[in-house]
């Protein structure tokens, strides 16, 4: 990582961001607002453009040279991603279904991707106006709103029990079966957007396997947030994700864990196959 910009004032400034996406989440959040359908059949609210435009018109603000993509403005080619060493990755809102169900399990994510790997995340939470942070070498935290930042790191597996986050609109067949190869007592924690990575972050849950489609702006901040609280997000076989290699920004399968002493590779074998 090239020391050019003040990571410490990039990392306050994006939780400024965060927060001020988040205002302009909850001001339709409080209203009757309409849902549309984007091409892929996802939903789409004025709330999710509302935060683009602010996230997106503030990062040029505080890094005019670096590029922005986010999930509202996805259609730019890999033809001009590929030369892009440094990078915002932005979900303005994630879990538009959470906001539809005002059930307020949904955030806001920015990530500064730096070849290929998340390098600064911010995770926000306009409902309760807390926020997961991390950047490379200084640590994970978690801040409620009015509060201080504390640290937060990952968990060694219980003995006799194993927690693990579920999504709380995609769960499926392989997620059923993962959990019956555990061979161990297992308490389910369903919820919505990148909070499931944050429980693991933060020690309230073991794992989070996922077996169902997600997008690179789905995962990016909270990827920053578990590592630099020592915990990992590896695609099936164990190795690392990369951002920004190919064509497509959908993610392969990938699980999120504290614990590297657990061998998950065989439940994870045994959970996917036929």
């Amino acid at each position: 990582m090239s020391s050019d910009l003040d990571f410490e004032k990039l990392l306050e400034n994006v939780n400024q961001i965060a927060q001020a996406a988040g205002e302009r989440i909850m001001e339709v959040y409080a209203t009757d607002f309409e849902v549309e359908q984007k091409s892929d059949k996802s939903p789409l609210t004025t709330a999710d453009m509302a935060a683009h435009q602010t996230i997106v018109t503030s990062l040029k603000e505080i890094t005019p040279d670096l590029p922005v993509l986010s999930e509202e403005s996805a259609s730019i080619s890999y033809q001009e991603r590929a030369g892009w060493e440094r990078y915002w990755l932005v979900d303005p809102l994630d879990g538009t279904r959470e906001f539809i169900k005002r059930n307020g399990e949904f955030t806001v994510n920015i990530a500064l991707i730096d070849n290929h790997k998340s390098i600064l995340g911010v995770v926000y939470i306009p409902v309760t106006g807390t926020t997961y942070f991390a950047r490379e070498g200084g640590g994970a935290f978690k801040c409620l709103r009015d509060q201080s930042p504390k640290p937060i790191e990952v968990r060694l597996c219980p003995k006799d029990s194993i927690t693990v986050a579920g999504s709380r609109s995609h769960a499926g067949s392989s997620l059923k079966k993962f959990i019956s190869e555990l061979n161990t007592d297992v308490k389910l924690v369903s919820i919505g957007s990148s909070l499931k990575l944050c429980l693991v972050a933060e020690g309230k849950a073991d794992i989070y396997p996922r077996f169902g489609p997600t997008s690179e702006w789905d995962i990016a901040a909270a990827h920053c947030v578990v590592e630099q609280a020592g915990g990992h997000l590896t695609d099936t076989q164990l190795q690392p994700l990369r951002y920004n290699t190919k064509e497509s920004l959908l993610n392969p399968y990938f699980l999120v864990y504290g614990d590297t002493n657990k061998d998950w590779l065989p439940v994870v074998s045994k959970a996917l196959s036929s």
